[in-house]
């Protein structure tokens, strides 16, 4: 168990076990600080300031602007049920309740939402600053705001508000969290009062983290700089639809097919125009997957490069910078449950974060009524009211990104006076914006947006080389001094996200649900559902852009010719969706959404491959083939199914490899009868997963242009398109340049595919290989590459493992470190010490059901999670299952702050009780909120 974390048996902690809990972090911390900086200042900085930090949880307190008493249960997990009589009461207790346990949290994750981080820390961070005041978030959350948001949603969110401020009231920074005391050593930042725009704001983080494609588009644009189109399309296959089954099979888009094939192939009218593009038709054409115009679309290299250092060094929110996005949801009807009601489980996969992204609560109106509407339960986001995920007393829903491309990059021919248009120069739209340093002098920037949105280039000095290396065709523009680029995105017009949060909380039946759904317009997720008559369904809400014919948004889009611009987006009554479909399950897992065949829109070009979905859809058949029921267990089982795909369809292959070396093929045996599971005790996963990466490094990431691979890993590589003497052609020094959890080849479940489509050639030159170093043999096909993996992972693992393979485990490679965003990365190592947790060793691994994700360019540690877990039971809601990935505080040393981490790891869960009378029996501290 890692150092500072709460032991859970499966039985509340006691009163007494969580006083002594609660004195050693104390004596922990104090005798840390104590050496650091003096006995007598450490004593003082560390007692009084945890201390002064932890949440009243027993007795009362008043709150100037309740109408009523509110009731605050918290079990012994710290987990909070709230009941009040008014909507509006029911919200400023959970803006207070959140503030207690999460404020710098919240205080944070509205900093980076506005552009303001530097504020806090400095100028460390002013280039991130900058990026995300050029991307306007709070703008556009203003505007949602003012503009967008009903009467009712407004009310709510100043409500949440004013329960924040109700906290804030009267408290100085270390009374409020211990990262304020560390904060206050460099600057004298002082918390500012909530906002509602605030809360508004971090859908709009939300909706960065799950964008889309637009990494790939980054990629593909690099890789033209050393691969060829063959090549590129080598390593983006197509989605293998006869084998991954789609998540809609019988559902609403059938209707559509049959429009689609007896009409013209266009689909109908929009249900709007993009922005700045006239009256666009929405008209869109099957199949729509080519290749875009040559023009401006290619080889960025070091421009796009430089964009995606900028999207890695911005603060995650929700996800790994858009990498690697992935979870698991799936809902089993009535016919196929123990119970008769539906089952339904939910594991959003994220990177993993210190506190939890997320926050689980229970939101309960004494008497469901029109003056008070809301009996639901789940996970929340801290700084924003409402539940995400979770249950009411009549439905429940899940979430899995839908991956659909709602993201462009575009390519601008800039001059000093705008930039060209349709053979016309049109003015920017400017605006400046001053940031604010601590400890610094302010800076002031120039924002400029183009018709299809900020210029991104503007941001980075290798951005405005874009012209530099650029392949364009006779019909572009001149590039000068080279080409800017821009960014359109749905998320940057003012939408209706948080009017379906609310709308989906108190939601009835599917409808209903539909309904709330439709105002979901960013991110655009795929959503599952139960209700307790026994009905389920999925649906894709969002706006989602349409394009001119042979445009895909695959790679970026010269933005000087209209035929380039988005036409519309694609009706609500037309996304897909299905409704108790006949086969009694629906799974989503990131896979494709529907067969392009019978679709007339494209969705995206970037589907993940389906090898979640299908190893969940293979669990569920199983089990109903048998004759059996599925129950809640069952559902949690799947959680953990840590079956490799990629090794079924590699191990056969591998096992034939004859080996000389003894002790490599001392490690070959491993695999011999291993049943493909990644277990946290298992060698064979280990070794398996050793040669995967080296799989990969062999046959694709070396051949990978420098700006892909791992920084500091250098090679030998052949010059590109150099004409000159041989002199002038020997092999130059190549270096990696990006982030190890970034880089590429990634190892998901798009390599597991590309792979799988070159095993029957063996001599494809992908197989090809120089010697390395030592006695390390070149490879001409696939099986000398295979065997040259092997061996390079038996040495790899014994010197990261030790010789003696009787001591290896998966675990021992794959950990799990829990770090504080913020201070936790960045602050001094005390800081760090204090406010970090782990390792854990974990099971599971890349595209498998239990996504514990790691990144096979840069090594095997853990960088997503599923970040929850939870299954609902649809026939008695009190027997639903959950657990987050750390605990309910986010205060270093709470009882509550990693309490359930150690559950999580085991892949068990906690009761959910939802009832009043279950809320009661479990119920350790109560606080009421007087008026």
């Amino acid at each position: 168990m890692p150092p500072n974390t709460t032991a859970s048996s499966g039985q509340k902690p006691g009163k007494s076990g969580r006083k002594k809990g609660r004195k050693a972090r104390l004596i922990v911390l104090f005798l840390v600080l104590a050496i650091i900086g003096g006995v007598a200042y450490g004593a003082y900085w560390s007692i009084s300031t945890v201390r002064a930090s932890f949440p009243q949880t027993k007795g009362s307190i008043t709150l100037e602007g309740l109408s009523g008493p509110v009731d605050v249960k918290r079990d012994g997990y710290g987990i909070p049920q709230i009941y009040a009589a008014s909507d509006e009461d029911l919200f400023m207790a959970q803006g207070y309740v959140q503030a207690q346990d999460r404020f710098y949290e919240m205080d944070v994750r509205r900093h980076m939402t506005s552009g303001r981080l530097s504020e806090m820390f400095g100028k460390s961070l002013v280039d991130e600053d900058e990026f995300l005041r050029t991307l306007g978030w709070d703008r556009v959350a203003k505007k949602e705001y003012d503009t967008k948001l009903s009467a009712s949603t407004k009310k709510y969110l100043q409500a949440y508000a004013k329960g924040v401020n109700a906290y804030l009231d009267g408290k100085d920074g270390k009374e409020i969290s211990l990262e304020y005391a560390a904060l206050g050593f460099v600057n004298d930042y002082k918390p500012q009062q909530w906002t509602p725009v605030d809360s508004v704001s971090w859908l709009k983080a939300m909706a960065w983290d799950l964008r889309g494609n637009m990494e790939d588009e980054v990629d593909r644009a690099l890789m033209t700089s050393r691969l060829g189109p063959k090549q590129i399309k080598d390593l983006y296959p197509d989605y293998p639809y006869s084998r991954n089954k789609a998540i809609v099979q019988e559902g609403q888009y059938d209707e559509l097919t049959k429009t689609f094939e007896q009409g013209s192939g266009t689909s109908g009218t929009g249900t709007g125009t993009a922005a700045g593009t006239g009256t666009g038709t929405g008209t869109s054409t099957s199949g729509t997957t080519g290749t875009a115009s040559a023009s401006g679309t290619t080889a960025l290299t070091s421009q796009l490069s430089g964009l995606y250092g900028l999207l890695e060094d911005l603060p995650a929110a929700v996800g790994v910078n858009g990498n690697g996005i992935g979870s698991n949801s799936w809902v089993v009807g009535g016919s196929h449950t123990i119970t008769g009601k539906p089952l339904l489980a939910n594991d959003p996969h994220l990177s993993a974060s210190l506190p939890s992204v997320w926050y689980q609560m229970g939101l309960h109106c004494r008497t469901v009524s029109s003056k008070c509407q809301y009996d639901v339960s789940g996970y929340t986001f801290a700084g924003m009211p409402g539940v995400v995920i979770g249950h009411n007393q009549d439905i429940s829903w899940g979430m899995t990104n839908s991956g659909v491309d709602v993201t462009d990059l575009y390519l601008e021919k800039l001059s000093s006076n705008g930039y060209l248009y349709d053979d016309k120069v049109k003015p920017f739209t400017t605006r400046e914006e001053t940031i604010k340093v601590a400890g610094g002098e302010s800076k002031t920037i120039v924002v400029r947006e183009t018709n299809n949105g900020p210029l991104l280039s503007d941001r980075n000095d290798e951005l405005v080389k874009v012209g530099k290396k650029a392949t364009v065709d006779t019909a572009a523009p001149d590039r000068g001094d080279g080409y800017g680029i821009s960014l359109r995105w749905t998320a940057l017009d003012p939408g209706t996200s948080m009017d379906a949060v609310f709308a989906m909380d108190k939601a009835t039946n599917w409808n209903d649900f539909r309904a709330a759904a439709a105002l979901f317009d960013v991110p655009s997720q795929n959503l599952v559902y139960a209700d307790t008559e026994d009905h389920i369904g999925y649906t894709l809400p969002g706006k989602i852009p349409t394009r001119a014919q042979g445009v895909d948004g695959s790679i970026p889009q010269p933005g000087w010719d209209s035929k380039y611009r988005w036409t519309g987006y694609i009706p609500q009554d037309q996304l897909p969706y299905e409704y108790d479909p006949a086969r009694g399950y629906i799974v989503t897992a990131n896979q494709a959404v529907i067969d392009k065949d019978k679709y007339p829109y494209t969705l995206t070009t970037d589907w993940g491959y389906g090898a979640r979905s299908q190893r969940i859809t293979d669990l569920i058949k199983s089990k109903i083939d048998d004759g059996g029921k599925i129950s809640t267990d069952d559902m949690r089982q799947m959680q953990l199914d840590n079956s490799s795909e990629i090794a079924k369809l590699l191990v056969p292959k591998l096992l034939k490899i004859d080996i000389e070396d003894k002790d490599v093929r001392e490690a070959q045996k491993l695999l011999e009868g291993w049943d493909y599971t990644q277990d946290a005790d298992s060698a064979a996963a280990a070794y398996f997963n050793s040669v995967w990466r080296n799989i990969l490094k062999l046959a694709f990431g070396n051949k990978l242009p420098k700006e892909l691979r791992v920084k500091g890993q250098c090679l030998w590589v052949e010059p590109v398109n150099t004409t000159g003497p041989a002199d002038e052609t020997e092999n130059v020094r190549e270096c990696g340049q990006r982030d190890a959890d970034q880089a590429q080849p990634d190892g998901g479940d798009r390599w597991f595919e590309v792979v799988r489509n070159l095993m029957e050639d063996e001599n494809s030159d992908w197989w090809k290989t120089p010697a390395g170093v030592g006695d390390r043999p070149k490879a001409e096909n696939r099986d000398q590459l295979f065997k040259r993996a092997m061996i390079d992972a038996r040495w790899e693992l014994t010197a990261k493992l030790g010789k003696d393979i009787d001591t290896w485990s998966w675990g021992r490679l794959h950990r799990l470190f829990l770090k504080n965003q913020t201070l936790g990365t960045e602050g001094p190592g005390i800081v760090r010490y204090a406010l970090n947790r782990g390792p854990w060793k974990l099971s599971g691994g890349e595209a498998t059901v239990n996504a514990t994700g790691w990144n096979a360019a840069g090594g095997y540690g853990v960088i997503w999670v599923p970040s929850m877990r939870m299954v609902v039971n649809l026939g008695d809601l009190d027997k639903s299952k959950w657990i987050n990935l750390t605990g309910a505080s986010g205060h270093a040393y709470s009882a509550h702050y990693t309490d359930q981490t150690s559950k999580w790891v085991k892949g068990e869960l906690l009761d959910w009780s939802f009832s009043k009378d279950a809320v009661d029996k479990n119920t350790s501290d109560t606080l009421v909120l007087k008026p």
